[in-house]
């Protein structure tokens, strides 16, 4: 996994907030449960992106969270800077203090590239670009569930 099960469960979250009409906040319990994902696990990490500035919160019996800045202007890595940081892409893969360009390790400059595409990947794809593809793909399957339907109905 490049990111950490923190991040993961913010990214479907996020999605899923995504989805929600403007003004409006979902209750944590409802995205848990819709994303299987721990109520409580999840409630701590929102409460984590609200306080850095990526969620709204809202208590009471219409509260919950909400984006704060549309889903086209959230990219994964603000999600997976704001909960795991960039260190661990900045860490020799060999585990060594001293790898650099001038002292590479043997892994250096596949790691190096690989580090550079991950990074480009969570930086270059936002929240909007993810919402947008599973509601393509649920459409497809829909159409595929339809389709099957037919073909039983006539045999």
């Amino acid at each position: 996994m490049i990111y950490s099960r923190s991040a993961e469960y913010a990214i479907r979250a996020f999605v899923h907030l995504a989805q929600v009409p403007e003004g409006k906040y979902e209750m944590v319990k409802n995205i848990a449960e819709q994303e299987d994902i721990p109520a409580h696990f999840l409630a701590k990490i929102l409460q984590q992106l609200a306080r850095k500035g990526l969620l709204r919160s809202s208590k009471g019996p219409t509260g919950g969270f909400s984006l704060r800045v549309p889903a086209s202007e959230i990219s994964l890595l603000d999600i997976v800077e704001a909960l795991d940081g960039l260190q661990d892409y900045q860490r020799c893969a060999s585990g060594l203090a001293d790898c650099n360009k001038d002292m590479p390790c043997s892994m250096h400059d596949s790691w190096d590239a690989l580090r550079k595409r991950i990074l480009d990947y969570l930086g270059q794809n936002s929240i909007a670009d993810l919402a947008k593809a599973l509601e393509s793909k649920r459409r497809t399957l829909e159409r595929s569930k339809r389709s099957r339907k037919v073909m039983t109905a006539k045999r």
